[in-house]
């Protein structure tokens, strides 16, 4: 992970939420400027672990006010497991039980508390998730404050929806701000037939092509896992800065 280009200010943030057990969120800012915009962050199936709060940090050292929120808040509203197979296997377990109302309704719950905030007053917002946070951040861009969203290898968009119903990738026509969709093209939980429905309904909705990494598999951002590739983390990084500085 660079250095920030501005120092940061980031620490933990109970969101009182109607719905659900307060959202224990991870909360990262600019220290000597106001925000230029905020991003709401998504994690993996393993928690608000240290390298997503190091996501929203990072993206506060380029002036964004950051809000990595807990996708499990019933189930699992403090996890933080590591990428081994039993933490894999406690991600998924918790994953399988939260269906897409559920998350809508925390999203909107964070997405609320950061128009709260100063200088961010009902202001659109950004949205990046990661893995089956990525799957998630599809569901989040059809909520009307969410301007610009990455999903980076969010899998089984065409195929499922979290708690059943159509597969999530439906929802593309519902997105009313801009989208970009990442991928490595050795990713084994993203195959070919994933792939091509994911390129269809991109074009079909008017959104950009899907950005494929060459060589990357899956979790190529993420300094922590084996799939790590710092070129095609780059490019990602990149890519998401700039559709962030065109349209926040």
């Amino acid at each position: 992970m660079t250095q920030s280009p501005v120092p940061v200010q980031a620490g933990w943030h109970q969101l009182p939420s109607p719905s659900a057990s307060p959202l224990r969120a991870w909360w990262a800012v600019p220290a000597d400027r106001a925000p230029r915009a905020a991003v709401l962050v998504l994690p993996e199936v393993f928690g608000v672990n240290g390298w997503v709060r190091s996501v929203a940090e990072r993206l506060a050292g380029e002036g964004y006010a950051a809000l990595a929120m807990p996708i499990f808040s019933r189930t699992a509203p403090d996890l933080d497991v590591g990428y081994a197979a039993a933490g894999l296997a406690e991600g998924r377990r918790h994953r399988d039980q939260l269906t897409a109302d559920q998350f809508l309704a925390d999203a909107r719950t964070a997405i609320a508390w950061i128009q709260a905030q100063p200088g961010l007053e009902q202001r659109p917002i950004g949205c990046v998730g990661f893995c089956f946070g990525g799957h998630l951040a599809l569901l989040a861009a059809t909520l009307p404050p969410v301007a610009a969203t990455c999903d980076f290898y969010g899998a089984r968009v065409s195929t499922d929806r979290p708690g059943g119903g159509p597969p999530t990738l439906e929802v593309l026509p519902q997105i009313g701000g801009r989208l970009l969709c990442f991928c490595g093209d050795q990713d084994p939980l993203m195959p070919a037939e994933e792939l091509a429905a994911i390129r269809e309904a991109l074009a079909k909705a008017g959104q950009p092509p899907l950005v494929v990494a060459p060589g990357a598999g899956h979790g190529f951002m993420c300094e922590a896992r084996a799939d790590f590739q710092p070129a095609g983390a780059a490019t990602g990084w990149s890519q998401m800065l700039a559709l962030f500085a065109e349209t926040l």
